[in-house]
């Protein structure tokens, strides 16, 4: 039975509860993004100066350099993508309005072919486009989605920029709390405590994707410790130039 338990309940009022509620955008990505990157980069940090033989005050100031300032960068650079995306999806938003002022009847004929591609005919078709077209937002709208394949809404710059910043500082302190704390074997806690946080990051992760949480989490972890791992070579390689 818990095999076909489904995610909501169909009943009447349920689904127009749930569709009067609208859209809810989803910053996944955003998190995981600025989350793996947060405590990849400050493990880096670690591992490069572990590598390089400097003192672990040195690590604690780039360490906290690294937070603030590249946390802030990703979050500048989401922010400015996403707002990217928001204004041409009102420019085309535009564009479609003007067409429709200046051609209605082209417009109307790209809905029919649109609608006659996925196999309405005949008099569905004739209604369906009728429909559509006796709203003017409602006419723009499906344009958007039908003709370029952009979302009906668009997502909050704000919101993805504060998840990618929130994730990367919180991540990526991860690495950092053993030396904060000033304790024994720092970087070996260290290492530990981000491969925690990175199996953690890909094991939420796949709530929302088709792959197994252990399956997701291992490949996070993975792709962490290679990170990790180029850090700390690079750093003893520089040492070893440098000495």
């Amino acid at each position: 039975m818990a095999k076909n338990k489904l995610e909501h309940d169909h009943s009447p009022e349920s689904i127009a509860e749930r569709f009067a509620a609208g859209t809810r955008h989803n910053y996944l990505r955003d998190f995981v993004y600025g989350g793996v990157d947060g405590a990849v980069t400050t493990l880096a940090v670690v591992a490069g100066t572990i590598g390089a033989k400097l003192e672990p005050n040195i690590i604690v100031i780039l360490g906290a350099a690294n937070l603030l300032a590249d946390g802030f960068s990703m979050a500048a650079s989401n922010f400015l993508g996403t707002r990217a995306e928001k204004d041409d999806h009102a420019r085309i938003a535009r564009i479609e309005a003007k067409h429709i002022d200046v051609d209605p009847d082209g417009e109307r004929e790209e809905v029919r072919q649109i609608y006659a591609a996925k196999g309405f005919e005949g008099d569905d078709l004739e209604n369906t486009v009728r429909i559509i077209t006796s709203d003017r937002q409602r006419w723009i709208d499906t344009m958007l989605v039908e003709e370029y394949g952009l979302p009906s809404t668009v997502r909050s710059e704000w919101a993805a920029a504060a998840s990618t910043f929130a994730a990367f500082v919180i991540c990526g302190l991860a690495p950092m709390v053993p030396f904060l704390l000033g304790l024994d074997n720092a970087f070996a806690l260290s290492s530990v405590i981000t491969g925690i946080v990175f199996f953690g990051i890909g094991s939420v992760k796949a709530r929302w994707s088709t792959d197994s949480w252990w399956r997701s989490g291992t490949i996070t972890l993975l792709i962490g410790a290679a990170a990790a791992t180029l850090a700390y070579l690079a750093g003893d390689l520089v040492k070893r130039l440098a000495g």
